[in-house]
């Protein structure tokens, strides 16, 4: 069974059982996770209060995840989720995580097609590979020079220089703003 919106309800019993109402059977953690990977929406409800447990057993399928040594969150993140509980950021860091998630999932789409498109021609490739170097040394550069006053006076010379090509200076540029947005975002989150 799944609601009017096509979510899939699962079923979570007293003895910790998962009956999916959509395929009527019941079904474990890897199951949903499963799910999740295949983009289909769920929600676990207790089955005898209808309580919506969905974030509990999300959380669920991470940590076991994590133990079993696949490994996506460092310590110092963890931390730093936990130091958030309570204080007055607290409100602003489920949407911060949601774009941050969001921006990572569409670079990670527009890195599987363009590595698609160029596993046709080998030069390709090595073209891609050697742009999206230079873009990711280009962005490191620009994110240490503002942690630091050396690397800037550093920076603005590199920056004194000409571009290789017109292409190249679009890029920069395309990044800069693209940085600038995410200033600009984070700034209305602090001040929000």
């Amino acid at each position: 069974m799944a609601d009017t919106t096509g979510t899939i309800v699962i079923k979570k019993y007293a003895n910790r059982r998962l009956y999916d109402t959509s395929a009527s059977r019941y079904v474990t953690l890897d199951h949903l996770r499963e799910l999740v990977k295949e983009g289909k929406d769920f929600q676990v409800v207790d089955a005898k209060s209808g309580e919506d447990l969905t974030r509990g057993v999300l959380a669920q399928i991470i940590f076991e995840e994590e133990s079993k040594g696949e490994t996506l969150l460092p310590v110092e993140f963890l931390r730093q989720l936990i130091g958030f509980y309570g204080d007055s950021m607290q409100s602003m860091v489920p949407g911060y995580l949601n774009m941050s998630m969001d921006s990572l999932a569409k670079q990670h789409a527009e890195m599987r097609k363009k590595m698609a498109e160029a596993m046709g021609s080998p030069t390709a490739s090595m073209a891609m590979m050697e742009e999206a170097t230079k873009r990711n040394m280009e962005m490191f550069q620009q994110a240490m020079s503002m942690f630091s006053p050396f690397a800037q006076a550093a920076s603005n010379a590199a920056t004194a220089a000409p571009a290789d090509t017109a292409e190249d200076k679009q890029d920069v540029d395309a990044l800069r703003a693209e940085l600038e947005a995410m200033k600009a975002k984070l700034d209305k989150l602090a001040g929000g």
